[in-house]
């Protein structure tokens, strides 16, 4: 593992690196436990592997959501190793003018630029960002911004920046809300019924991995979507 750069805007050390094995080179985001930032409702050096373990999510549901994640002993240390997607497009989650929302958009809320003109928040119905909305649910995002949606020039969908997940309390932050109360997909329900969070035994706290277990049967009995809370801000900051 080769150190290329820092990624100078995330909140933790965050590096951009080449992997080099058996002649082949990839490039990936390294973040080591050592370069996290405390938080008071995370038990700090737990953020690494909340990454791994949102990638196992999605990866035993068949999903595709989350870029492959391993841990790996890097140059700083033990820290969550993603692969780097190289091509990435406009994601269909975005700020447009009040009056030019695109046709097949849900609106999320509504905001104003620095010289007043109306915007909104807004997503596309799009089946892939809906089956990243249970995915939300289901690991408990708190931190599901604009930006740590990619799209790929193929039209395929990933979630990254997984750190904040997992917590026992309802912490679900979204810019998603577009699906609030829409029916889970029948495909989408039968993953969830299958699903064993017992695989993330080595990753999170015992408690954490039975809150996960609770709330994917939460979802499956409710059939849909949750709704946003009306306690607490529901949205990240800042939210692209």
């Amino acid at each position: 593992m080769e150190i290329e750069g820092r990624l100078v805007e995330a909140s933790n050390t965050t590096l951009r690196v080449i992997l080099t094995a058996d002649g082949h080179t990839f490039r990936a985001v390294y973040k080591p436990v050592r370069g996290e930032r405390p938080l008071w409702d995370f038990p700090h050096g737990t953020l690494a592997a909340r990454e791994v373990a949102a990638y196992a999510v999605s990866d035993r549901l068949g999903w595709d959501i989350v870029p492959t994640t391993v841990m790996r002993d890097g140059p700083l240390g033990p820290g969550s190793c993603q692969l780097w997607l190289d091509e990435v497009t406009e994601p269909p989650v975005d700020f447009v003018p009040a009056d030019e929302l695109p046709q097949g958009w849900l609106p999320i809320a509504a905001a104003q630029d620095d010289e007043g003109r109306p915007y909104l928040l807004a997503h596309a119905d799009d089946p892939g960002l809906a089956r990243m909305a249970v995915f939300d649910a289901v690991v408990n995002n708190a931190d599901r911004k604009g930006g740590h949606v990619l799209a790929t020039p193929d039209r395929k969908l990933y979630g990254v920046d997984h750190g904040i997940c997992f917590h026992t309390e309802d912490k679900l932050r979204t810019v998603l809300w577009g699906f609030a109360g829409r029916a889970v997909a029948p495909d989408v329900a039968e993953a969830l019924r299958g699903f064993d969070a017992g695989i993330l035994a080595d990753l999170l706290a015992p408690a954490e991995v039975e809150a996960l277990q609770t709330r994917v049967k939460h979802l499956v009995a409710e059939g849909t979507l949750p709704q946003p809370p009306d306690d607490r801000h529901a949205i990240p900051w800042p939210p692209i």
